[in-house]
């Protein structure tokens, strides 16, 4: 299957972001799967509709939690038609209510029709290898 693992960052330049998804797409990628990574503030405008799996992270942009980088709100309205589309939602480990900012990410998605099927705090980039290997997307082509 294509799968899309798609980061949001609070900084342009997010070392930590890039890693954790890397890693997601290695577990993912070592299941037999075609993968792909892309940085929402660097790629905006651009059609995804055409993978079977989205995956979608972000991480908090205030020290309390609850809000994501206006930059994903962006990319999925303009990303094509995501209604129905399976996908994972994660966010990095920090801030003081994590669980918040990871519901306003299931929300956002949620608001352009995905179907949710897992979310998770990750704090490593080998935590998102081990998630990766695990995470059940479906039949392999």
């Amino acid at each position: 299957m294509r799968v899309l693992v798609l980061y949001a960052p609070k900084a342009k330049a997010s070392d930590r972001m890039k890693a954790i998804a890397r890693g997601l797409a290695e577990g993912i990628g070592s299941q037999g799967h075609t993968v792909e990574v892309l940085d929402a503030s660097l790629e905006a405008g651009k059609v995804v509709s055409y993978y079977d799996y989205i995956v979608i992270g972000s991480e908090a942009t205030t020290t309390f939690g609850g809000k994501i980088p206006s930059s994903l709100s962006v990319f999925l309205k303009t990303a094509g038609s995501l209604s129905g589309k399976r996908c994972m939602a994660w966010i990095t480990k920090g801030g003081i209510r994590s669980m918040k900012t990871l519901q306003t990410l299931m929300r956002v998605m949620e608001g352009e029709g995905m179907f949710l099927k897992k979310s998770e705090l990750i704090k490593s980039a080998e935590a998102a290898r081990a998630v990766g290997k695990h995470l059940q997307i479906g039949e392999k082509r």
